[in-house]
C-alpha cells in the first residue's frame, strides 16, 4: 500500500537532490567524476544549467548538468512525433451478398484492395438471406475467390467461418502500416511537386513575349 502518494516521474533536479554526492556528467556527456552534492551544485550554477539525476538508483546516483526546461521541451516534441507517426493497424469491413453481381463485385475488390494497400485489416462478411442460408457453399466460395484475386496484397488471417446468418473472413495486409503511411506521404509529396512544376511551366508559357532589345533598328532603306 503506497502511503506517500503518487510517485512522480518526473526526476529530481537541483537541490531537490538530496545525496551528499554524485557521479558527475558534463553537459556534452563527458565524465567528470564523482563529486559532492555542494561541488555538483556550484559547476550548475556557474554552467546556468541545471543539475539532473538521471539514475537515481545507481551508488552514488549519476547525475547530469543540462538545460532542463529545452530537455523537457524536445522531449516532449519526439513525444508528439512519435505518437503522430504511429501505426494503427485498422480493421475495415467489406459486406457482400453470395450472388453478387460481377460489376458489384469488382467494385467491392477495388475497396478492398484500397484498405490493404493502406496496411489496414479487412473483414470480410457474406450476409445469407432465406434460402441462401441452405447454401453455405456460396459464400465460402465468394471468400476463397476474392482471397485468391487480392493474394499479393493480403493474406488470410481469420479463415472462412459461419456466424449465425452470416459467413466470415478475416484478410491481413502483407504490407506494413508504417510502410503504407510512408509511402502515402511520398506520394502526396510528390504529387505537389509535380503541381508546382506544372504550375511554373504554365506561368512560363503564358508569359508575354518579351521584345529583343538586342535587334538592330531599321535602316533608312528598310523603312
Amino acid at each position: 500500500m503506497n502511503l506517500g502518494g503518487p510517485i512522480s516521474a518526473e526526476p529530481r533536479i537541483n537541490d531537490r537532490i538530496r545525496v551528499p554526492e554524485v557521479r558527475l556528467v558534463g553537459p556534452d556527456g563527458q565524465q567528470v567524476g564523482i563529486v559532492s552534492i555542494q561541488d555538483a551544485l556550484r559547476l550548475a550554477q556557474e554552467s546556468d544549467l541545471d543539475l539532473v539525476e538521471i539514475a537515481p538508483t545507481s551508488r552514488p546516483p549519476v547525475a547530469k548538468l543540462m538545460d532542463y526546461g529545452k530537455f523537457k521541451y524536445e522531449s516532449a516534441m519526439k513525444a508528439r512525433e512519435a505518437r503522430k507517426n504511429q501505426a494503427h493497424t485498422i480493421i475495415k469491413e467489406m459486406k457482400l451478398r453470395p450472388k453478387i453481381d460481377p460489376h458489384d463485385y469488382e467494385t467491392k475488390k477495388g475497396h478492398v484492395v484500397r484498405f490493404l494497400n493502406a496496411g489496414d485489416k479487412v473483414k470480410i462478411t457474406i450476409m445469407f438471406r432465406g434460402r441462401e442460408q441452405s447454401r453455405p457453399e456460396l459464400g465460402r466460395r465468394l471468400l476463397d475467390r476474392l482471397a485468391a484475386d487480392v493474394e499479393e496484397l493480403g493474406f488470410v488471417e481469420f479463415a472462412p467461418k459461419q456466424d449465425g446468418r452470416n459467413m466470415i473472413m478475416v484478410l491481413g495486409p502483407r504490407k506494413k502500416k508504417v510502410d503504407a503511411m510512408a509511402e502515402a506521404r511520398a506520394a502526396k509529396a510528390a504529387r505537389a511537386a509535380q503541381s508546382g512544376k506544372d504550375e511554373g511551366e504554365l506561368a512560363v508559357e503564358d508569359a508575354p513575349e518579351l521584345p529583343d532589345l538586342h535587334e538592330e533598328p531599321p535602316t533608312d532603306e528598310q523603312a
